[in-house]
């Protein structure tokens, strides 16, 4: 007979030891084992019979086919997907609690069941059936292809999916589903990967999309393990501040598109509407003439998005000084006060330093090095940035500026937006002046070699 064991698995790396620890040796985490009863299956007193080999195929032997998408009538979702849901597709979404997944989830199984007239399942574990129909009915969506069900076995969902022979499948959300193989809680390192992999087992062979909820950590990882979304095609994350309105679907894997895309949407009473142009819902507040303020070019994706970025710095009562970002890496914004300090001679020793991303927006690429670092000496100085100029530049740690790539969309987004200079790394430059002209646009481009020659260039003091 098969006997019983016991083993604890590690729910974020999925670490295995036969006793339980305080903290995980592969990951670091503090309590994160759960703990596993497993059966052992009796030793097979003949060998098993050696399987076929696989005939594998050269490259010239396989027929290229291009992806069959299914239309999606949201525009901003169609453009993180790549285009529109693959078929056959498994696409793993997560988010802060009451960020809106399940809104955006329900708008797009509401859009799919009317454009391509074929039933859309909506999965949830967690909520009832008449608590999903309330929010449906908040929203105005009334698809007659549009089905929901409120089940919290695996196999139950997989089995009707089938039998409805659905065109979409919403699981809402993964973390609540269980399989009765796995003797295990539901939201556990092996519940997940079994159950995952049973939804993966039945989009590839049915063809029909599924979608995954899954929950994230403090940190903003999806809960589980990293497994998890090597299982999947496509992680998207929807983030958002809770006090804000605006919500920013990014696409972090895509086996069928571009990765790192954005789709933009406000929140509203009926759920998630598109913004179609992002850069001037953000910068619609900026006051032109305010010390402190300056104006650069962000890629999300493919998409250029024009980014505010604010500073405040003020004499601190403090010994050690107050550095705080919002929006901005911190560690960078350190590293950009002791450029400023080493290379430039502007004493910020004894000044807080508040850098912010106006819109909740994030940046996380290193061209906003140049308009942070001119907003911190704006604010200094109580000199506004000229208004119709933007910034763009990696600050390295000598003081030099290095360039930033696409900058023929970027000045292109800027020039539409009325701005008409731009303070570039001179290398930068000198290659947009060798290539055509039309690729710039009205945008006047100024070229400076280093920090210290942007401040002179763009800060002077008045009467110079």
């Amino acid at each position: 007979m098969p006997r019983a064991r016991t083993e604890f698995v590690c729910r974020e790396c999925g670490y295995r030891n036969p006793r339980s620890l305080g903290r995980c040796p592969e990951c670091d985490a503090w309590g994160s084992f759960d703990e596993i009863a497993q059966r052992l299956s009796p030793v097979a007193t003949t060998r098993p019979a050696t399987p076929p080999a696989a005939r594998p195929l050269r490259l010239s032997e396989i027929e290229s086919a291009d992806f069959d998408r299914i239309p999606i009538g949201i525009d901003e979702v169609a453009r993180v997907l790549g285009g529109g849901i693959v078929k056959g597709s498994l696409t793993l979404i997560g988010g802060d609690p009451g960020v809106g997944k399940s809104t955006l989830l329900t708008q797009v199984a509401n859009t799919v069941a009317e454009q391509s007239q074929r039933e859309v399942l909506y999965v949830s574990g967690e909520e009832s059936v008449g608590q999903i129909g309330m929010r449906a009915r908040r929203m105005c969506l009334n698809s007659p292809n549009l089905l929901f069900l409120s089940e919290t076995d695996t196999d139950t969902i997989v089995e009707t999916v089938r039998h409805s022979r659905a065109g979409v499948a919403i699981v809402d959300s993964i973390q609540s589903v269980m399989t009765q193989d796995v003797e295990a809680l539901p939201g556990s390192v092996s519940q997940l990967r079994e159950c995952a992999l049973r939804f993966l087992q039945l989009a590839k062979t049915t063809g029909t999309p599924v979608f995954l909820v899954g929950h994230v950590t403090k940190d903003g990882a999806i809960a589980g393990p990293k497994v998890l979304e090597h299982m999947v095609d496509t992680v998207l994350y929807l983030e958002g501040e809770r006090f804000n309105q605006y919500r920013l679907l990014r696409s972090t894997k895509n086996r069928f598109g571009p990765t790192h895309e954005v789709g933009v949407f406000e929140m509203r009473g009926q759920g998630l509407a598109e913004v179609s142009n992002p850069s001037a819902v953000f910068l619609a507040e900026r006051a032109r003439s305010a010390a402190g303020s300056v104006v650069t070019v962000a890629m999300e994706g493919t998409r250029p998005i024009l980014q505010e970025i604010q500073a405040l710095v003020s004499r601190s009562p403090l010994a050690m000084p107050r550095r705080s970002a919002t929006g901005f890496d911190a560690s960078r914004l350190h590293l950009l006060t002791a450029v400023l300090s080493r290379r430039t001679g502007i004493p910020l020793h004894d000044q807080d330093v508040y850098l912010n991303v106006a819109g909740g927006l994030r940046v996380e690429e290193p061209a906003a090095d140049l308009a942070a670092a001119l907003a911190i000496v704006s604010s200094l100085r109580d000199r506004p940035f000229p208004g119709e100029m933007v910034a763009l530049g990696e600050l390295g740690l000598s003081g030099e500026l290095r360039g930033a790539g696409q900058l023929e969309q970027r000045l292109r987004e800027a020039g539409k937006l009325g701005f008409r200079r731009c303070v570039l790394p001179e290398a930068s430059a000198r290659q947009l002046a060798a290539g055509p002209a039309p690729a710039v646009g009205p945008v006047e481009i100024i070229g400076v070699r280093d920090l210290p020659s942007a401040i002179e260039a763009l800060l002077r003091p008045r009467g110079r």
